[in-house]
């Protein structure tokens, strides 16, 4: 069994595209009503990887799941804090690996010097909530009904971690593509992700 964290590549667009479609179009744990295209799952990457990372988590060559932090709000004091997301493909959930893609994307991110990650979870999603909080995000609001789909309105939680403390002054976040190579790792133990 092979398995390995890194930096999605747009050729990860049809396996990505494999977790996130039946999520768009089952659930509302998305927003989107619509599955994106390949194209666009493409488009996306190189966007976010402009600044924030995009990890994939790959076993035996196919995408497990992926994570990725993008722009929290598009106002310049909302610099250092950025929103994350992890999705799982179906067959690989409750083996860890939406944990290991997340403190990858968290060593990261304080590497770039962010400050805050905020998780935005449509309710109810227990399992996302647990996730969340068993690795240390705290649960800072609720918006009742923020979105509609399937048919009925669901509210949107809202959690947040420090990732590092708040000081003063603060450079500019670093690209994740100005980060030397080499200097972030996968957070695994032996072939089992923790």
């Amino acid at each position: 069994m092979s398995v390995e964290i890194r930096l999605a590549r747009e050729s990860d667009a049809s396996g990505i595209l494999a977790i996130y479609a039946p999520i768009v179009e089952q659930t509302a744990i998305s927003f989107e009503l619509a599955p994106p295209s390949e194209d666009e799952v493409r488009k996306r990457i190189r966007s976010i990887q402009s600044t924030h990372a995009w990890l994939t988590c790959e076993k035996d060559g196919m995408v497990a799941g992926y994570a990725y932090a993008s722009k929290f709000r598009p106002r310049e004091a909302y610099l250092w804090t950025t929103e994350v997301t992890v999705y799982v493909h179906q067959a690989h959930r409750r083996r860890g690996y939406a944990k290991a893609l997340y403190l990858s994307l968290f060593d990261i991110l304080r590497l770039q010097g962010f400050c805050t990650a905020i998780a935005v979870i449509a309710l109810p999603n227990p399992a996302s909530v647990q996730l969340h909080e068993q690795l240390g995000f705290t649960e800072v609001g609720v918006i009742r009904s923020a979105g509609y789909k399937l048919n009925e309105w669901h509210d949107t939680g809202w959690w947040q971690l420090e990732l590092q403390q708040h000081p003063l002054v603060r450079s500019r976040p670093i690209p994740v593509v100005d980060l030397p190579s080499g200097k972030y790792k996968a957070n695994t133990i032996g072939d089992r992700f923790i």
